[in-house]
């Protein structure tokens, strides 16, 4: 009797409409809560797992630290994007729409943004390839002097005549670069001009003494001085000597001034344009 009765009030109270609301929605929505959330602590562990891990990985090899983040930041935004998908999924809301939605932003974004995105992926191959460092002496995007940053958007450089440009990295990256450092010397291009009248010989082998006393050029590897061209006025002498980039206008002011003053004590006459008169014939 008294399991009947039991059994009976049972069945009332589960019949109640109360509590059949509780038992067929609420209980259900609380274990897909907790499973949300329980998806969410282990996906974000997985995720900050994967980064730190793929971190390691880029800092062994020659990337920027600041590239570094860039791309650590971005990669764990798209997880965790793909994250909050798959749990809008798991209680079973139609994540199709949602998924169109971002794609439509983000091609809104990338047209907005076209210009900042391509100097971005610009940004981005500068500090994966390195055709320029910090400190290199360049001659990109129209622009001459020495790379003071290599940014994710510009590239910082200083004219020599201490003007500092701001150059986009995807016309910088898109256009010829010139990097006068990469090597570890560069020559000096000068020119001689000597009269008609000269010594040749005798200019050559001053200008070659000359050079050795012109300082910071390259040890074991001489200045050239030789014949050039022929003009008008007289034979050109090729002056070329030999440094690193940066005693290169030290030495090319020391040699401009060596050449003066060396031609100027041996005597050599001033280079003349010669000039042919005609003379008038009278009847």
């Amino acid at each position: 009797m008294r399991a009947g009765t039991i059994k009976m009030i049972f069945s009332i109270f589960m019949a109640a409409p109360g509590i059949s609301l509780v038992t067929d929605i609420v209980v259900p929505f609380l274990f897909k809560l907790l499973g949300a959330v329980a998806l969410w602590m282990v996906g974000g562990w997985l995720i900050g797992f994967a980064l730190r891990l793929l971190r390691r990985m880029l800092n062994r090899g020659n990337l920027d630290p600041t590239l570094i983040g860039y791309l650590l930041n971005i990669l764990g935004a798209l997880l965790r994007v793909v994250l909050v998908v798959a749990i809008l999924g798991f209680f079973g809301i139609q994540t199709a729409s949602f998924a169109a939605l971002l794609a439509g932003a983000g091609v809104a974004i990338g047209a907005a943004w076209s210009g900042m995105l391509g100097n971005f992926a610009a940004g981005v191959f500068l500090q994966i390839f390195r055709p320029i460092n910090s400190g290199d002496y360049v001659e990109a995007g129209g622009v001459e002097g020495t790379v003071d940053e290599v940014g994710m958007f510009v590239t910082a450089i200083t004219s020599p005549d201490n003007v500092r440009n701001y150059v986009g990295n995807a016309k910088l990256f898109g256009d010829n670069i010139k990097n006068y450092s990469a090597n570890s010397y560069r020559r000096v291009e000068l020119v001689a001009q000597l009269d008609n009248s000269a010594d040749v010989a005798q200019a050559i082998a001053l200008l070659q003494a000359g050079l050795l006393q012109v300082p910071n050029q390259v040890d074991g590897k001489p200045g050239d001085v030789a014949v050039l061209e022929f003009s008008e006025r007289g034979p050109r002498l090729a002056v070329r000597p030999y440094t690193h980039t940066a005693n290169y206008w030290q030495v090319y002011f020391d040699t401009n001034r060596m050449i003066v003053d060396v031609l100027g004590k041996a005597g050599f006459p001033v280079p003349r344009i010669p000039v042919a008169m005609q003379g008038s014939s009278t009847n």
